[in-house]
């Protein structure tokens, strides 16, 4: 996997599927923000895709420390196992619904969220695009919950106007409640 800054999701797929059409696998693995995109695929197809985005352009073509080629077609045999697991496991359908980061649709039932979570294993995982989507919707309020700040910081490059909130600590839970409490 690699993080290419400053081009866009189209140009980076472009290049993606162009660099590997003599061979290997290479695609867009994440679409995190604008100017920030990450790419997956096996070893000749990654070389060939980080050579050609550095040529047009890519500010940084920084390749990451990871053992897996998350969100690329090489996950499909884990995909096949997580699968069966998947179906096996108890999922209702949700309250209010939640947005698909593959497809930027919301799911509304069970069979919609089994598919999904098979599909992030070998499918782009469309942050900006989703995190636009629930901004058409109308919400201005966005809430990470988890140990960093990298959604929040994301959001801020998707959404600048974007209320952003992050629950990382007791004392920010705290804050958290004690605001909602008091809305």
């Amino acid at each position: 996997m690699a993080a290419i800054l400053w081009l866009d999701e189209s140009q980076v797929a472009a290049i993606c599927t162009e660099a590997t059409a003599s061979g290997g696998i290479a695609q867009v693995a994440n679409d995190n923000c604008p100017g920030q995109i990450v790419i997956s695929g096996d070893k000749p197809g990654m070389e060939k895709t980080m050579e050609a985005l550095g040529k047009a352009g890519a500010r940084k073509v920084v390749p990451l420390a990871v053992s897996i080629a998350a969100h690329s077609p090489l996950m499909q045999p884990a995909a096949d196992k997580l699968q069966a697991t998947i179906e096996a496991t108890p999922i209702q359908s949700p309250q209010v619904p939640v947005i698909a980061n593959t497809s930027v649709t919301p799911l509304t039932n069970a069979a919609e969220i089994r598919a999904e979570l098979t599909a992030q294993l070998t499918g782009s995982v469309r942050w900006t695009a989703s995190m636009q989507w629930a901004v058409a919707q109308g919400v201005t309020r966005f809430i990470e919950i988890g140990p960093g700040e990298v959604l929040s910081g994301l959001m801020k490059r998707i959404e600048r106007g974007a209320e952003r909130t992050t629950v990382n600590t007791p004392e920010s839970l705290q804050a958290f409640m004690a605001s909602i409490a008091a809305a």
